[in-house]
């Protein structure tokens, strides 16, 4: 893994981790909201239905007596002085200070639709004007209770017909609930904040060991190579005076093959790991990538010629954008030299260039006929060293590691590299930004 992919995987772990974070948050804010606007509610009804009980109760305990002898009405009196204290009792039940905080009023209509009684003596900055505009709004909407402004209300009828409504003033447990809901915002924000700044710093202590790992195996790759060129020269060099003083041979040509199959593994261990490197802004430029591809993939027309094979190239043309020009022809000269190679005999190879999202995302795609592509892992494909034949058959040519420079020149571009098998045809896609 080299530096870049590290960091690419930090910034994954720091996504990833912020994200589980927000989950949590937002599902123990979400606990915590749910449950205190609950709870609140649950009260309100409570109040609602106590009072609402206290006033159609003593609506009825008023007819009645009016319809009673004194002596009736003695007994009368005696129960209904008992239910009351019961009532009291209930609401006070709901809070200690209930009956002394609750801002109320009520109202009643008679069946046909007359107001016949408001009483506004225990709601505070509220006038008559506007509780019986209050009353009337809630009587027209029919329904046994509901909400205007800060006002929660219940309706009930006493044995008359009567239609009583109670109207309790919740603002206070509304801006209760408010301030429970931005205070849960506020801790969660404050808390998304310092997670991350941990993270950033704590991720990047992490990843110290890994990236210092990268390093050494860059190194090690680097000077890997220029400590085996020497002997390879050396090799090379008694080879051919072995063929000058005793003539070619099975063996010196055998030893010739290999001495330069070494010598091209080499050159493209260097090739990879400068292709690791971030890629140097002082020499790139606008460039035409029109051209540069199609100069890179014409050549190979004679090639296809030889081969009976049919190169199809469908290049649109003046697409511009800032790279360096050597990694544009590497990256399209990789893939049309492995589409060459892994393509069916006397099969067809396209090359296809254009723009993507108004033209801010350069396309090129290398696509060839691959009959075997079936049932093969493609997402092993950008490995290094890696053959999908386990044989290691090195008639083809090439080392395993195409595929893996051409991905580290399309991440230098903020880009990506992908493979897809359809209908016998394998493609390549390079998007470049």
């Amino acid at each position: 893994m080299n530096t870049r992919s590290i960091q690419n995987l930090r910034r994954k772990f720091i996504f990833m981790s912020m994200f589980a974070y927000l989950a949590v948050i937002l599902f123990v804010g979400a606990c915590i909201n749910i449950s205190n606007m609950f709870v609140t509610g649950r009260q309100i009804n409570d109040a609602l239905e106590l009072m609402l009980e206290r006033e159609i109760e003593n609506a009825n305990e008023h007819a009645a007596s009016e319809s009673q002898d004194t002596a009736a009405n003695d007994g009368q009196n005696a129960a209904s002085e008992e239910r009351r204290e019961e009532r009291e009792n209930s609401l006070d039940a709901l809070s200690s200070e209930f009956r002394y905080s609750a801002r109320y009023f009520t109202a009643a209509f008679s069946e046909e639709g007359e107001l016949t009684n408001l009483n506004t003596s225990r709601s505070m900055r509220l006038t008559k004007e506007e509780a019986q505009a209050m009353a009337a709004r809630a009587y027209e909407r029919g329904r046994d209770s509901g909400r205007d402004s800060y006002f929660y209300y219940r309706t009930g009828l006493d044995v008359k017909g009567t239609t009583h409504l109670v109207f309790l003033n919740c603002a206070s447990m509304i801006l209760s609930n408010l301030r429970i809901l931005y205070i849960t915002l506020l801790i969660g924000a404050a808390g998304m904040v310092i997670s991350l700044v941990l993270l950033y710093f704590l991720s990047y202590r992490v990843i110290q060991p890994e990236l210092e790992n990268a390093r050494r195996q860059k190194q090690f790759i680097t000077n890997a190579s220029h400590e085996l060129k020497t002997p390879l020269a050396v090799i090379r060099a008694n080879t051919e005076i072995e063929e000058m003083m005793n003539g070619e041979s099975e063996w010196t040509r055998s030893t010739m093959r290999q001495v330069d199959r070494l010598s091209g593994l080499v050159q493209n261990l260097v090739m990879i790991s400068r292709a690791q490197e971030r890629e140097d802004r002082s020499v790139m430029t606008a460039i035409d990538v029109s051209k540069n591809v199609e100069e890179t993939v014409r050549p190979f027309e004679s090639l296809a010629q030889q081969e009976e094979k049919q190169l199809i190239i469908d290049i649109m043309p003046d697409i511009h954008m800032v790279a360096d020009e050597s990694k544009i022809r590497q990256l399209a000269s990789l893939l049309i030299d492995n589409a060459f190679k892994y393509c069916d005999e006397k099969g067809r190879i396209r090359v296809q260039l254009d723009t993507l999202k108004k033209g801010k995302t350069v396309r090129l795609i290398f696509s060839n006929t691959f009959a075997e592509g079936a049932g093969v892992n493609y997402s092993r494909f950008f490995e290094r060293f890696y053959r999908e034949d386990e044989s290691h058959n090195v008639d083809k040519g090439g080392y395993g590691i195409g595929l893996s420079i051409a991905e580290s020149i399309c991440q230098q571009y903020r880009g990506s590299i992908s493979v897809s098998w359809k209908n016998g045809e394998i493609a390549f896609t390079c998007l470049l930004t």
